[in-house]
Formats: structure tokens, sequence, C-alpha cells
């Protein structure tokens, strides 16, 4: 996916640039670096990690926000889902995006925007129906989020019923979805991070995440 640029003013009034491209193998590291900084590590015992957890996310729809230096300063990605099951009985497909995480020292520079419009145009690109997450709904309104689409869904675990929203991509694709949202991606053999090279990654400051 080509780059997308974008360029805004600084705190200190200085233009400062930072560019959306999709995922690369090597932005791993310093992705999970940004979530622990930003969920802490009770991120991967969250209702939405269950259906992530030992999945790849949607192909081609994992994004991270750069700076000119390379520095990841973002990260957003979605996977596939069944969002309980409809009518016919049979699951509905959806995508769950998330985790969305920023760098808290570039707060308000339109980052997590930029990221949310990236991954929002990817899922009707792919001809997906509808995408779900959790999450604060002033935030995610913006982006078409709402909470009576999610009235009948329930996440496979605990977690905040008002946070659990849906934005239709497709108007009525989760008319009568009703159920516990299931994995639904492909399964992924990767272990897990390598510690040593985790630990050669400085910390950096995050603003928020969704789970």
């Amino acid at each position: 996916m080509p780059m997308q640029l974008e360029r805004v003013a600084s705190p200190q009034t200085r233009p400062l640039a930072f560019a959306i491209r999709s995922e690369r193998p090597s932005d791993r590291p310093f992705r999970e670096r940004l979530l622990d900084a930003a969920m802490g590590p009770a991120r991967k015992r969250k209702s939405s990690e269950k259906l992530r957890r030992g999945r790849l996310p949607a192909e081609g729809m994992a994004f991270v926000a750069t700076l000119p230096d390379g520095t990841v300063a973002g990260t957003v990605r979605l996977w596939h889902v069944g969002a309980g099951n409809g009518p016919d009985g049979r699951p509905v497909p959806a995508l769950l995006l998330g985790p969305l995480a920023c760098d808290v020292s570039l707060k308000g520079l339109g980052i997590g925007t930029a990221l949310m419009q990236t991954a929002m145009a990817a899922a009707a690109k792919s001809g997906c129906g509808a995408v779900l997450l959790v999450g604060d709904h002033a935030y995610y309104a913006r982006f078409g989020f709402r909470q009576g689409l999610t009235d009948l869904l329930a996440m496979p675990g605990p977690y905040e019923r008002e946070r659990f929203l849906a934005a239709e991509i497709v108007p009525g694709h989760l008319a009568g979805a009703q159920g516990v949202l299931t994995a639904a991606g492909r399964r992924s053999h990767r272990r897990l991070e390598d510690a040593s090279g985790l630990a050669r990654i400085g910390q950096p400051h995050l603003r928020q995440g969704n789970p």
C-alpha cells in the first residue's frame, strides 16, 4: 500500500510530517513496545485479545504511522471475526479493529485519526460489511461507530457493554446478527516475540489504545 503522507503543526508550531503505511515484519517489536506502553501487561487478558490470539491480521490491514526518521509512532490492525450468527444460522463476517495506539508526545497531531481513516478505507475496499471494536464512543463516533448495532452481540469474555461499538459499511449488514464473536482469521504459527530483541528497544510514551 502506498504511503499516506501527512504534515501537521507540532506543539512548537514546527511542521511535523508522518506517514501511514502498511506494517512490515521489522515493525513488529516496535509495535509491541507501543502496545505494552499504552495498555500495560493486562492488554493480553482482554476479551478482544481472545479473538486475536493465534491469528494473523486480515491481509493488507495492518498499518503503522512513522516519523521521517522511521520511528513507529502509531499502530492499528483489523482482524476477521464472525459477528455472531445471522437469521440463516451462519456466522456473519466482519472485522474487529484494534488495538489502536499512538505516541503521547505527538498527541493532537492527528495520527490516530489518520490511522483510523486508513483502516476504515481498507475495510471498505475489502468488501467488509461491518467493523467492530471495544473503545470510547466519544472518540470513535466520528468514524461512524455506534452502540445500538451490537445490542444482540457479545464479546468472548468480560467487557464494558457501552464500549462495544460497530460501524456498518454495508447498511443492514448486522441486522439480525446475534451471539458471541468468534475468531475467523488465518492462524499464526509464529512464536512469541524475542525478548532479547525487545529489550534493545526504548520505551515510548503513548496516548491511548483500545482493547
